[in-house]
């Protein structure tokens, strides 16, 4: 196991359930300094996991293990943290709680001062539904975060992502053998026709036209060589009910459903931490307008797109142009003095 568990006891949910046993999967980099004031906390997004996390950190790098102590906490649901697939009954496959990013952030903020000490952040940041957790942390602790830089994501999820996701989730649950969650065995069928829909929408439509799917780095060698080398291999590997569970925290990400909060505009203006927050031009599912609007309500925070042909995978780690581009925003936000 090449991670550690923050077992917090059991969670009182934002929606009034109770998560049992929580356990919050983490993994650290580089080392804490004396008076504890070079940690950053970088979130994990859809599916994905710590190590998934691990291209945007290195040597040289923004997030460079040498100067700062990088946690990456586990979202629940992603199966090391709790989620369906390791929680034993009688919460166990689709009787898991529902878990918001407002809980996600609290567990992972008691992770962070109750296991480390830790009171000050120089940096939140991360990319999709990490970009949702870096709200919520400048949103319910802006005394611990100095500075964000959310990428490809939004703090209130559109109403079209939520049909997009409605379109992966009916994929996935067409699938017979999905039998409402009680499967014995993966819905293989419902997997791969979910990772299908999904893959017109995590690269748009110039990156299919030039078939960029053919070039370094990906170098697939034909069409459906990507849509099952690439799509079909990212999702076959998932637990089905861990993927229905982030899609709920997904489709229900809200800042501005944080208690004492009236709405997600008033929850943005109360963001005044330093922030950078950078779309990517082509995102077909969180689009620049989306994060255009969200600065405009924020009182410290400017736009910044990634441009090019990646549509939301510019965050994903795939392009070194990309790479390079988000590595040197965040060296640039680390560099302002706050």
């Amino acid at each position: 196991m090449d991670y550690d568990l923050f077992e917090p006891g059991d969670i009182q949910l934002q929606n009034g359930a109770t998560l049992r046993d929580a356990k919050l999967a983490y993994k650290t980099y580089g080392e804490l300094n004396a008076d504890k004031s070079n940690a950053i906390v970088y979130p994990t997004w859809y599916s994905g996991q710590h190590y998934d996390n691990e291209w945007l950190i290195g040597e040289g790098m923004a997030l460079d293990p040498s100067r700062y102590f990088i946690v990456i906490p586990n979202m629940f649901g992603n199966g090391l943290s709790s989620s369906p697939s390791n929680t034993p009954p009688p919460h166990a496959g689709p009787r898991f709680p529902h878990v918001t990013m407002y809980d996600n952030v609290r567990v992972q903020h008691r992770l962070i001062t109750e296991r480390f000490g830790i009171e000050r952040l120089e940096l939140v940041t991360g990319w999709s539904m990490g970009a949702g957790q870096t709200y919520q942390w400048a949103l319910s602790y802006p005394e611990t975060v100095r500075r964000i830089l959310p990428f490809c994501g939004s703090a209130k999820t559109s109403i079209h992502n939520i049909v997009f996701l409605e379109g992966v989730k009916g994929a996935l649950t067409a699938d017979a053998g999905w039998n409402n969650g009680w499967y014995r065995e993966q819905p293989g069928v419902g997997l791969r026709a979910m990772a299908r829909v999904y893959a017109g929408w995590g690269f748009c439509q110039q990156f299919y036209r030039e078939k960029i799917y053919e070039r370094e780095p990906l170098g697939y060698g034909s069409l459906e060589d990507f849509l099952v080398g690439f799509w079909e291999g990212l999702f076959v590997k998932r637990d089905a009910n861990n993927l229905l569970a982030m899609l709920w925290t997904w489709q229900n990400a809200d800042i501005g459903k944080t208690p004492g909060f009236g709405g997600v505009e008033e929850a943005l203006a109360a963001i005044r931490t330093p922030a950078i927050v950078m779309p990517a031009q082509q995102d077909l599912y969180f689009p620049p307008e989306d994060n255009e609007w969200e600065v405009a309500h924020m009182a410290n925070a400017d736009l910044r797109t990634i441009p090019g042909s990646w549509g939301h995978f510019a965050g994903g780690g795939l392009n070194p142009v990309d790479t390079k581009f988000i590595d040197n925003a965040l060296k640039e936000l680390l560099a302002r003095g706050v």
